[in-house]
């Protein structure tokens, strides 16, 4: 293959090789402002026409006045040209698949529907009473597959006791007993199995009855944990099978193979202690592979891909000696590699794979990094005869379809839902630097710019503190977070890939577990004294802001900066260590990541040192803190704590309230209530 190859080594931090990207540049003037931000529409790429001709994607746009988005699907040439509409009903399309003939079918409102890409009216396909979620046809189009949830255990009362109906008590005798921002009603998600024709369903069969286990997995999961055997005889489904409090404390969940002839299930990946998960067959129908984390507990584990041979029942993992972490993947058309993201250096790249021929051979796989540039790939949408199909950001470009071709070296883009709003909207530049951590180490940052950036000039500068704590500050499009609107708004942001973050090797990745208020927030601060060495950066107006480790981030440096800042804000930020690991709900993060429970005497350090709400005699800078009601990861007693400790101190400080959020932001009025406080607060204290 002729692709753009490059092997990657993730300690070359310096060499920053860069491919062309085709698109529209700004010669607008006006400054994005948080409306301006969610009226863009979203992308998604949703799939390809079967000679790869066609690409269909859906858009998001919200409307303000009805506080809720509207998705529709589209339909534009692979190769670029006019987008044509697909559907228009109110309400949101999902494609299930693109059928050989020309046939879509999508989700809509809980049913399946058709309707071609030549056009003609669409056709509804089921007629389910209860609807149906995680949609998966078997190749041979018999059977179908879909998920829904299962009454198990009587944890609600009026499962419990039935003559009464009116009460609302929750009773519980292990943990789970809440989920992100789910209180467990004794449900589980199950996998359904049923035979299909043109829409018409047979009886169901709940393929893991009386097992209080979920496939697919909470919270998050979806279709990607399902998969069909391409000869439609075998189902491969996700599932932790745990239970309880075991569940909260583990991460190993399995692949599991279910046989439609005789009933039986099988754990594929038997024996492998952590996160399995996203089974593919290649086109062949000969090897499985699916993602696996090596370690039980351990959730930011690196991720590989393996494969299995259904001949010699030989397992290979693919990438286990490439120094980085996959997040998603795909198979080649020719079965001859697999097409997968991952991050490195500060953004999300393409990279490819190759699988042996011969599983016997014990040779370590080819691995090439096709694409290089200050963008991230997000998504893998297909492979046509020419090239590969993409999703793509940059931090000054929300998500958008494009083309990479096999010959050559410039993606291209194809959908340009938002190149007229950004034609008005003007540019800021974004760079990255590189500076020296205070043990030595090169710590590499992405700085954003305010619009027509004059550097006789001296700006207000933020320090943005990333969440995760294993998660990447790359080219990403928040539309919360987002660089470019802080930027808009007349300051100067750097965003530091400290200590924990992926896409500078696996150790890189692991020093922050147990050190989360070690040298992590030391490259924090050696980021921003390095910048605030600039002439253009106004030193007396530096602040901090994060969300989650962001947060904690944000509290710990309140009580360890030294003055370098005048202002501060965390939103889910873990502020008392102590009571967050009595209250939250994934232990295993808690276990591994702090090392374990406060009445550990190992653990004395997380609990003292790196606890922020033990630096707060030396608080004294004005904080804002926000809380969603309905997070469960962070719970609501840790912004409740550090707005007390910070009013009874007799600090400045605010606290904002969301009482129907999670650990995120996710209604559009919330947001734009959020960005007006948020920049409200800046101007407040730092203007």
């Amino acid at each position: 293959m002729t692709m753009a190859q490059r092997t990657i080594d993730v300690n070359d931090k310096l060499e920053r090789p860069k491919l062309a990207v085709k698109t529209m540049k700004s010669t607008g003037s006006e400054a994005l402002s948080p409306k301006k931000l969610w009226e863009l529409g979203r992308v998604a790429a949703e799939g390809i026409s079967a000679d790869g001709s066609q690409l269909i994607y859906s858009v998001s746009n919200y409307q303000f006045e009805e506080n809720k988005s509207e998705k529709n699907l589209f339909v534009i040439p692979t190769k670029g040209g006019e987008a044509k509409q697909f559907t228009n009903e109110a309400g949101g399309e999902s494609v299930i698949q693109v059928e050989p003939n020309g046939d879509v079918l999508y989700m809509f409102k809980g049913q399946i529907w058709r309707k071609n890409l030549r056009g003609g009216d669409a056709v509804q396909l089921s007629h389910v009473e209860e609807g149906l979620e995680n949609v998966k046809l078997s190749p041979d189009g018999k059977h179908i597959l879909f998920s829904k949830s299962v009454l198990l255990k009587p944890y609600h009362s009026v499962d419990k006791y039935k003559d009464l109906p009116k009460s609302d008590v929750y009773i519980y005798d292990n943990l789970d007993y809440r989920h992100w921002d789910t209180w467990m009603d004794g449900r589980f998600n199950h996998p359904f199995v049923a035979t299909y024709d043109n829409g018409k369903l047979g009886e169901a069969k709940d393929i893991m009855e009386g097992e209080a286990f979920y496939s697919p997995q909470m919270p998050f999961g979806g279709a990607e944990d399902f998969s069909w055997s391409p000869d439609g005889q075998s189902i491969y489904y996700v599932s932790k099978k745990k239970f309880g409090t075991e569940y909260a404390v583990s991460t190993n969940a399995d692949i599991y193979r279910y046989d439609l002839a005789s009933g039986k299930t099988s754990n594929v990946t038997e024996g492998m202690q952590g996160y399995d998960t996203n089974p593919q067959f290649n086109k062949l129908g000969n090897v499985l592979s699916w993602l696996s984390m090596k370690t039980d507990g351990y959730e930011a584990d690196k991720n590989d891909i393996y494969v299995l041979d259904s001949k010699s029942n030989i397992k290979l993992n693919l990438t286990g000696h490439w120094d980085g972490t996959v997040n998603s993947y795909t198979w080649s058309k020719d079965n001859k590699r697999i097409y997968f993201v991952a991050p490195v250096q500060g953004t999300v790249q393409l990279f490819e794979v190759m699988v042996p021929v011969n599983f016997r051979v014990k040779s370590l796989p080819q691995i090439n990094q096709l694409t290089a540039g200050d963008f991230d790939i997000t998504g893998i949408v297909g492979e046509t005869k020419d090239g590969i199909v993409v999703t793509s950001t940059r931090m000054t470009r929300a998500s958008e379809v494009f083309f990479f071709p096999i010959k050559g070296k410039e993606l291209s883009q194809i959908t340009k839902v938002n190149d007229a709003a950004y034609s008005q909207i003007a540019d800021t530049k974004v760079e990255s630097r590189v500076t020296k951590a205070s043990d030595g180490r090169d710590l590499f940052s992405w700085v954003i710019y305010p619009p027509n950036f004059d550097p006789a000039k001296k700006y207000p500068t933020l320090l943005f503190c990333q969440g995760g704590p294993q998660s990447a500050t790359t080219q990403s499009y928040s539309f919360r977070w987002n660089f470019q609107l802080m930027a808009s708004q007349g300051y100067i942001v750097i965003a530091p890939n400290r200590r924990g973050m992926p896409g500078w090797g696996v150790e890189w990745n692991e020093e922050i577990s147990k050190d989360w208020g070690g040298q992590a927030i030391r490259d924090y601060l050696s980021a921003i004294d390095d910048l605030a060495k600039e002439s253009y950066v106004d030193k007396s107006r530096l602040g901090a802001v994060g969300a989650s480790y962001g947060g904690y981030s944000v509290f710990q440096l309140a009580g360890v900066h030294e003055g370098r800042f005048k202002t501060f804000i965390s939103h889910c930020g873990l502020f008392n260590m102590e009571s967050w690991y009595g209250t939250t709900e994934e232990l295993f993060f808690a276990n591994h990541d702090l090392g374990g429970p406060y009445w550990d005497a190992a653990n004395n350090k997380t609990y003292t040192e790196y606890n922020p709400m033990r630096h707060v005699d030396k608080w004294d800078t004005p904080i804002l803190i926000i809380q969603g009601g309905k997070d469960y990861r962070v719970p609501i007693g840790q912004g409740q704590e550090a707005f007390q400790a910070a009013q009874l101190r007799g600090i400045k400080s605010r606290f904002m309230y969301l009482p129907d959020e999670n650990h995120w932001v996710l209604s559009g009025q919330n947001a734009q209530v959020w960005q007006r406080e948020f920049f409200g607060w800046l101007k407040e204290t730092l203007d």
